[in-house]
């Protein structure tokens, strides 16, 4: 485990303003990980097809490259990006 030690000259609570860029950033990546999720849902109601099944179909050749087809993936590739980063953060937290 790493530390950081901050050491502030100033009348700032450094303590605060650390705290409250970490809650932001979490926020952030919640939001992110809400507006991926909304993005593999209409691909899934479009297609009738859970993304899991999608990416099984789509990693053996089962389907056509199509321009929706690419953006769900790229869509994927997003929130599994996004659930890493969140991990990663919790566990370092």
């Amino acid at each position: 485990m790493n530390t950081l030690k901050l050491i502030s000259s100033g009348q700032h609570n450094l303590k605060n303003i650390v705290e409250t860029a970490l809650q932001n950033e979490e926020k952030r990546m919640e939001a992110g990980i809400r507006k991926t999720r909304k993005r593999l849902d209409v691909f899934e109601s479009k297609y009738q097809q859970s993304t899991a099944d999608f990416i099984n179909d789509y990693e053996n050749d089962r389907l056509e490259e199509t321009m929706d087809f690419m953006e769900w993936v790229g869509e994927f590739r997003m929130m599994n990006r996004l659930l890493e980063k969140r991990v990663g953060w919790i566990s370092e937290a």
